[in-house]
């Protein structure tokens, strides 16, 4: 599970050497994350902007940003709870990887022409949770406390 703050930058360790799908270099490989959230299943796509494919784990950090770019890894999740994760490997042919909408997939679905320069989905290497904690204020769950019913027959959860 990932675990960030909303508004803030974080980085995700997530393991996806061990699902490696493309046999070429680490050069040629980017990941695709896409945010699922679990209150309204809104829908975020990312490229991490810096990615370290590490032997154990890839390390991608996520920048927060008010208005998001998918290709530079700024991001905007709201609101504050959990999400799920999925991470798409994407591979080139060229070693020179542009992240940019004409030469990167914009969601694991999407089908680019071919091209030496141009990204191709391999699949899924990796799934998981993110709960992303609030900053401030009272975004997340109120719980409100009732006083005791005069009844005897109803659950109570008070002080």
């Amino acid at each position: 599970m990932i675990q960030a703050t909303r508004e803030t930058n974080f980085t995700a360790y997530i393991e996806t050497r061990a699902n490696r799908i493309a046999n070429v270099g680490d050069a040629r490989i980017r990941h695709l994350v896409k945010f699922i959230n679990d209150l309204d299943e809104a829908v975020f796509y990312a490229y991490p902007l810096l990615e370290n494919i590490h032997p154990r784990y890839t390390s991608m950090p996520f920048i927060y940003n008010v208005s998001p770019e998918m290709y530079e890894g700024q991001l905007n999740l709201i609101p504050a709870g959990y999400f799920k994760y999925e991470v798409y490997e994407v591979s080139w042919i060229s070693e020179d990887v542009q992240l940019a909408a004409a030469t990167a997939p914009a969601t694991e679905t999407d089908v680019l022409p071919v091209a030496d320069e141009n990204g191709v989905v391999e699949g899924l290497v990796a799934i998981g949770k993110l709960y992303l904690g609030e900053k401030s204020g009272s975004e997340e769950v109120q719980y409100t406390e009732y006083d005791q019913p005069a009844s005897t027959n109803t659950i109570y959860y008070g002080q």
